[in-house]
């Protein structure tokens, strides 16, 4: 497995402005097109957005967007890029790991974000939570607007994640009620600290499976590409590109065909998943952050 990205903690980013997108320089960093460059910002838009810190797991790390050199870029690299294209002077970092759990979010990312101020933040977390059975949205919720209270009081902008909506996906589509709970925890959360919120569940090109990796718990290229539109949305920016715009029509596969499909995933991922839990391991150990202090996102004009 990868464990370090484009985006390397002792390099900024460079990126030429091409038309359509941003897209690496010839010998670059960043792998493929980075599109949507917002050429404004809305009236609500964040102030001063000179620096930009992204928490959480795998979702946040980039899982799966393929970098160079086996690194995966993701959607919240991608959102940095958009910014930067924007804003002079701009900064970021990504301490998110793989595999974490919130409690250990909360208590690895949380107090480094806190130190260093950073005028937004991106939090998602909790989902890794959410797949082991028993599991509380509950206690989740609480610890999750502890981490919110301290961002806020730092200073930061905070922009919130919900969970996606698994209804199209067998074998997750049970926890949809836990989710929605959970979500419903985080609307409020948003609400009392007076944060941003991208709506995951609420993405319907997002349930689309060519928005997903091999594995259904990942994002494809397409679909981290997608919402880093819509965080750019969010943030008050006005990307070139539509986040929302619908997919092709699939190819046609008969019943049978699908059903092979979902037991070699659940052979491939599943089973491999559940070995792991029940080992006590975690696809995320020995990771470090990808991006651990704020750095440059260089520009080339």
């Amino acid at each position: 497995m990868p464990t370090s990205s484009p985006l390397s903690s002792d390099t900024p980013v460079t990126v030429s402005r091409q038309a359509g997108g941003v897209a690496p320089t010839s010998g670059g960093i960043l792998s493929g097109a980075v599109t949507g460059v917002p050429r404004r910002k809305g009236r609500d838009a964040v102030d001063g957005l000179d620096s930009y810190v992204a928490l959480g797991d795998s979702f946040t790390e980039g899982m799966d967007d393929p970098g160079p050199n086996g690194t995966y870029l993701g959607w919240a690299d991608r959102l940095a890029a958009m910014i930067s294209s924007h804003q002079r002077g701009f900064r970021y970092a990504n301490f998110a790991i793989r595999g974490k759990m919130l409690q250990e979010i909360v208590d690895e990312q949380i107090p480094l974000a806190v130190e260093l101020k950073p005028r937004l933040a991106t939090f998602c977390g909790g989902g890794n939570d959410l797949l082991v059975p028993g599991s509380d949205p509950d206690a989740l919720a609480e610890m999750y607007e502890i981490a919110v209270a301290d961002l806020r009081a730092a200073g930061t902008e905070v922009v919130i994640f919900t969970g996606f909506d698994p209804k199209h996906t067998p074998f997750l589509r049970s926890l949809r009620g836990k989710i929605a709970i959970y979500n419903s925890h985080l609307w409020s959360v948003a609400e009392r600290y007076h944060c941003r919120v991208v709506d995951l569940w609420s993405m319907t090109v997002l349930h689309d499976r060519r928005a997903w990796s091999a594995d259904r718990l990942h994002l494809s290229t397409e679909g981290h590409r997608r919402v880093a539109l819509r965080a750019a949305e969010v943030l008050g920016f006005k990307p070139d590109e539509d986040w929302s715009i619908p997919w092709p029509p699939p190819a046609d596969e008969d019943w049978m065909a699908q059903r092979r499909h979902d037991l070699k995933w659940a052979r491939e991922h599943v089973v491999p998943w559940i070995a792991r839990q029940l080992r006590g391991e975690s696809i995320g150990d020995g990771v470090v952050p990808k991006r651990p202090e704020l750095l440059p996102v260089c520009a080339d004009s």
